[in-house]
């Protein structure tokens, strides 16, 4: 793992995706915001990956099953050089080679074409044994939505990685206790989350998801114990639906939402500021 700042790449992160949105006027900005440092940390000190060969075959590969986080990911994909910067200002609109969810038939440096909750699971289940078949040395890493895990296809999927002991698959779960219809302790209370992962065969972490610190040990850890025990791997992230967009982060239902040119230029402005605060 490198030695970069990961608290700035992240603020850098957090900023950048919001001037995506502030060029749309809407969109999904709760769960992107939610899952910047991860981004930030998988991006700048993990995941190896080729910008100028984004189809490298030995490369990592992300899978962000919530795809609507897709203007994260891609303002990730662009602070790596996949892509220019400028492309972000054409999301989600006609001819866009960056779509509302994330597409791979779009996108340099998208994996997997996601948005149908539950079905990333599936597909990064896939790409994990495909990489364990062709005894490459790289790994598979998943982000998944604790509203997600509503899906039965989640646990299907979790039950197959622990039964094929794929150690080379790393998980995210984004526990930021709300969804699209509002927070899912009213909606379908998933209860301990890491509970249930522990008991369907993962290696199963808890940690802030907004310390990257956190994060980066936390990963270190899965690769040592997917290499001792052979078992996948679950971090989970416990986040703040829509944190550090001042607009949204305190809203019960920030999963899509309008803004007004005035709320954006707050939001971007608290943002900066952090920016500065942790640049200093």
């Amino acid at each position: 793992m490198s030695k970069q700042n990961l608290p700035l790449r992240a603020a850098e992160l957090r900023l950048e995706t919001l001037r995506v949105f502030e060029a749309r006027g809407f969109g999904h900005v709760g769960g992107a915001m939610s899952v910047v440092e991860t981004l930030a940390v998988l991006y700048n000190s993990v995941m190896r990956v080729r910008p100028e060969e984004p189809g490298w075959p030995e490369r990592d590969r992300l899978v962000c099953s919530k795809g609507h986080a897709g203007p994260t990911v891609y303002a990730a994909l662009a602070a790596r050089g996949f892509f220019d910067k400028e492309l972000l200002k054409t999301l989600n609109r006609p001819g866009t080679t960056l779509p509302s969810h994330c597409d791979m038939n779009k996108t340099p440096g998208v994996d997997m074409t996601t948005g149908s909750l539950g079905q990333g699971v599936s597909t990064a289940i896939g790409l994990a044994m495909g990489q364990k078949l062709r005894g490459q040395d790289a790994r598979t890493y998943l982000i998944v939505g604790d509203g997600e895990c509503n899906e039965g296809q989640v646990w299907e999927g979790l039950m197959l990685a622990a039964h094929r002991k794929l150690d080379n698959l790393i998980v995210f779960c984004d526990n930021n206790g709300q969804q699209l219809d509002g927070y899912i302790k009213n909606v379908l209370d998933t209860g301990d989350l890491a509970d249930k992962f522990r008991a369907f065969g993962f290696f199963t972490q808890s940690i802030n998801g907004h310390d990257t610190k956190a994060i980066e040990n936390a990963i270190e850890a899965a690769h040592k114990e997917g290499a001792a025990s052979h078992r996948p791997s679950m971090i989970v992230l416990d986040t703040k639906k829509g944190c550090g967009c001042t607009f949204a982060e305190d809203q019960e239902f920030n999963h899509h939402i309008a803004f007004t040119p005035e709320q954006m230029g707050e939001a971007l402005a608290a943002a900066q500021k952090k920016l500065e605060e942790v640049s200093a």
